[in-house]
């Protein structure tokens, strides 16, 4: 990897196309610049996305966050009711952008617009809650779970753990930091095939060096409840 030089616009695309992402949680005295509860992002008019903010956030016991990313063709509603509970019992934020098009821009080609956006949703988070830097993860199902690995091993500087249901593949443009990975796969998924994807992803990241979380579940392209609750477990442990 070449060395990062300069400020400003060019190196701002120059990091989108890496799929790097810029921002970062803050200090804040006084939240409150989110809604409470479900409330869409704000900040398109069609394809834009959900946050939920659980109630009585304390500034002084900064919040964990997860990252949701819905699978092909979906959006954000998808993959938000699979961690919604938790996340009003358990008091973490969660963020769920909807794609630009139909799927995520690294399966359509390249890095950029999707980079782009979840960075201006997460500096919206920042910006409006307390959250904690050392408990952030990104997870996904489908096209979002083979996305969520590709952000998650790029900014392995910011995020801490990367949950991934049945995700298909891994290609980011860098590395950076060594996030703990959480993978779970259907023995009998049609649509992204275990041993192609699931098994052969644990197994190449275990031989990178990461912290893998591998497990199978009977049956198909589906995310069971009981492996969202190891996923979190495990961020939370």
């Amino acid at each position: 990897m070449g060395q990062e030089s300069g400020h400003g616009p060019n190196r701002d695309v120059a990091a989108t196309s890496q799929g790097r992402l810029s921002a970062r949680p803050q200090a804040i005295a006084q939240p409150g610049g989110l809604p409470v509860g479900l409330s869409r992002l704000g900040l398109e008019e069609g394809r834009d996305g959900l946050l939920f903010v659980p109630r009585g956030l304390d500034p002084a016991r900064p919040a964990p966050l997860v990252v949701m990313l819905h699978g092909a063709g979906g959006e954000a509603a998808h993959v938000m009711g699979l961690v919604e509970p938790a996340a009003a019992a358990q008091g973490f934020v969660v963020l769920s952008p909807d794609s630009r098009l139909g799927t995520w821009d690294v399966i359509r080609g390249g890095y950029g617009p999707d980079v782009a956006f979840l960075n201006r949703a997460l500096e919206r988070v920042f910006a409006g809650a307390a959250i904690d830097p050392g408990r952030i993860a990104v997870g996904g199902f489908s096209d979002g779970g083979s996305y969520a690995l590709c952000l998650g091993l790029a900014n392995g500087d910011l995020f801490s753990d990367v949950l991934a249901f049945s995700p298909g593949f891994a290609a980011p443009a860098v590395t950076t930091g060594r996030p703990r990975i959480f993978i779970s796969h259907g023995d009998r998924d049609e649509v992204l095939p275990v041993d192609k994807c699931g098994r052969r992803l644990a197994r190449v990241l275990r031989e990178g060096g990461y912290d893998v979380d591998y497990r199978e579940f009977g049956g198909g392209h589906v995310v069971p409840p009981e492996m969202v609750a190891g996923a979190l477990a495990r961020f939370f442990s």
